[in-house]
């Protein structure tokens, strides 16, 4: 399982800052599942999770394993070994590689919240992590290769304009947190609207065959702006997978995970949306929006 942030924030509780107590709950929720262990779920930083130095993800949640008395991730029982640190990771099944980059949403605003309680939405990575996601694009390119990171792209996904965040009432408007691109990876260190993936992929189309992200939590149909959850540019499809919680927000939030199923020795991967409550459609496989797309390799062991 991929989870690609945001444990931490609700519209009851205001979404402030995670505490320690956020952080046993989210513990006891990952460690309650009934058919996998924790090792089992690969967690990157959404804006919400943000704390000063990212203590809080790092103490709680702990991809790598760091901080076992208090996360309860054990690497050694990781089904696909861990390579790299919170901030940014790569795991590999079979020859799927999966890169996992983290919001750099503690940094101080406009780049991030620093200690504010709102969650300043704009997506950010330093660059060391962009420079790192390029190189292991480019030393992995006999892999199937999926992005991860909280936040789309720009001009990807529903919702994923230029302002389309805060016009569509998705995402806080903050005034000093760059609110024209709180829909979408923003920041590069701290250089605003940087646009480094989407000028990578261009230049190099096909480049890697999936991007995953969830920032955006709204209804499974949603085409705001003209983009759906599933769309395809540079050779490249974008998939905004979220949202699993019905509490996160005040508006748009329908509960769903997507379910990505690899075949050996195809070269296709089909993807499909459960829907957790009968809220906006009746509970289970929502076929409406399932689609299968092609892939740059088949899937193999």
């Amino acid at each position: 399982m991929l989870h690609l942030g945001d444990l931490k924030g609700s519209a009851e509780n205001g979404q402030g800052l995670p505490t320690d107590e956020d952080g046993v709950e989210v513990v006891r929720q990952f460690t309650s599942a009934k058919k996998h262990r924790r090792e089992q779920i690969y967690n990157l930083p959404g804006n919400h999770d943000a704390s000063p130095g990212q203590w809080w993800f790092k103490k709680w949640v702990d991809p790598a394993g760091e901080s076992i008395g208090y996360s309860r991730v054990h690497p050694e029982r990781r089904p696909y070994p861990v390579t790299g640190t919170w901030e940014r990771y790569s795991f590999q099944a079979g020859n799927i590689l999966f890169l996992m980059m983290g919001d750099r949403n503690d940094l101080d605003p406009p780049v991030g919240r620093g200690t504010q309680d709102r969650g300043y939405p704009a997506g950010a990575v330093t660059r060391e992590t962009f420079e790192w996601w390029v190189r292991m694009v480019e030393d992995n390119q006999d892999k199937i290769i999926v992005t991860c990171h909280h936040h789309m792209l720009k001009n990807t996904t529903v919702a994923s304009g230029e302002g389309e965040g805060v016009e569509g009432k998705y995402h806080g408007r903050m005034k000093d947190g760059a609110p024209e691109g709180a829909s979408y990876l923003y920041w590069v260190d701290d250089k605003p609207d940087a646009q480094e993936f989407e000028s990578y992929l261009e230049q190099h189309p096909g480049a890697i065959d999936l991007w995953l992200g969830g920032h955006t939590h709204t209804d499974p149909d949603d085409t705001y702006g003209g983009k759906s959850h599933i769309e395809q540019k540079w050779g490249v499809t974008f998939i905004n997978v979220a949202a699993l919680s019905r509490h996160h927000s005040w508006n748009h939030t329908t509960p769903m995970s997507r379910l990505l199923t690899f075949s050996p020795g195809s070269d296709r991967v089909r993807i499909q949306c459960y829907l957790h409550t009968s809220d906006y459609a009746p509970q289970g496989w929502y076929d409406k929006v399932e689609k299968t797309v092609k892939l740059r390799h088949a899937y193999g062991n």
